[in-house]
């Protein structure tokens, strides 16, 4: 009796472990009938860091989650949060200064406008400020600077063109500002057009590394006293750049940074972002195969973000995996 009664009871179970099955499945398709039918990641022009992260990470979260999506060119930080902000794009990479300005109603975009439904998701990595010029200019320092000097700043609005600027003006360099994008300024540089190009950007930076191979450039370091100048006056942070970074360089490299962060609408569905912070996280080996910098692309590094308030999605994320963040950081 007992062999029979265990038999009939198997077949309950059974039909009971489908029946949750299928109502997993079911909660699983409803949640994912809303999320959109594609994606785009607002980047930054191309031959900086920004193009290629965000172009790679685009194609990875669309790979990994099977649906539409890819990177647009963009003016970079600045417009990623006004795009973000606007829904004209769904997600955006950017850095904390215009991030801060944003939200306060700062943005030389939109003077006034406090953009709120812009979410944190994850942290990318340090942006290190960098200057390079020819080797044959003779510019080894920033005092070497001549007044007048052609310098390009990347695309305008960008964070490079933000804050590189008012930097070296702290520092007492007078100089014709250029704006561009990173290949173009390259371009110019190795062809005369330009002295000295202000890179704010991860490195490697794919225009550097492509100079260093075309021709000899001199990557110039902040001094100590510089530095200190450059911390009272902006929000940024000390960094050294490691001298494996480019062939160029025979010890690490004394300069500033400003930590970079994805944004996501705050509008986007929960779940969706859930998912595309999961496999971020997740998957850091596969980051790193889209761009080194991907190294600090690691839920410790949360703690950088002090502006932006973080998505329900990327929050229930990080909670779920042991990583606090404060209620009154979560939109």
């Amino acid at each position: 009796m007992k062999k029979t009664a265990m038999n009939n009871a198997l077949p309950t179970a059974a039909t009971l472990l489908a029946g949750v099955a299928l109502l997993a499945a079911s909660s699983a398709q409803a949640d994912r009938s809303e999320w959109p039918d594609n994606f785009t990641v607002g980047t930054a022009s191309q031959g900086g860091t920004y193009y290629v992260y965000g172009s790679g990470w685009a194609n990875f979260i669309a790979d990994e989650l099977d649906i539409s999506g890819g990177g647009e060119v963009t003016g970079g930080p600045t417009q990623n949060l006004a795009l973000v902000h606007g829904g004209d794009v769904a997600f955006g990479l950017t850095t904390m200064g215009p991030a801060s300005d944003a939200i306060s109603g700062k943005s030389p975009l939109a003077p006034g406008l406090e953009m709120d439904n812009v979410c944190a998701m994850f942290p990318m990595y340090e942006t290190p400020f960098s200057i390079t010029a020819l080797a044959s200019s003779d510019i080894e320092s920033i005092e070497d600077i001549p007044d007048g000097a052609r310098i390009g700043f990347g695309p305008a609005a960008s964070t490079s063109d933000t804050y590189f600027p008012a930097m070296l003006e702290t520092l007492g360099v007078e100089f014709d500002r250029r704006n561009g994008g990173w290949s173009d300024l390259g371009g110019q540089l190795q062809d005369g057009l330009l002295d000295v190009i202000a890179f704010a950007a991860g490195i490697p930076i794919p225009a550097v590394s492509q100079l260093e191979v075309q021709t000899d450039v001199n990557i110039i370091e902040f001094t100590d006293a510089e530095v200190d100048t450059i911390l009272e006056n902006f929000p940024v942070a000390e960094f050294m750049i490691p001298a494996s970074t480019y062939q160029t360089l025979e010890e690490d490299a004394r300069a500033v940074s400003m930590w970079n962060f994805a944004i996501a609408g705050c509008d986007l569905p929960e779940d969706f972002v859930y998912e595309v912070t999961k496999v971020t996280m997740e998957q850091n080996d596969r980051m790193r195969s889209i761009h080194r910098s991907a190294a600090t692309t690691i839920p410790e590094n949360i703690d950088k973000n002090t502006v932006l308030p973080f998505h329900p999605g990327a929050a229930r994320w990080y909670e779920e995996n042991g990583y606090d963040i404060a209620e009154d950081m979560i939109k």
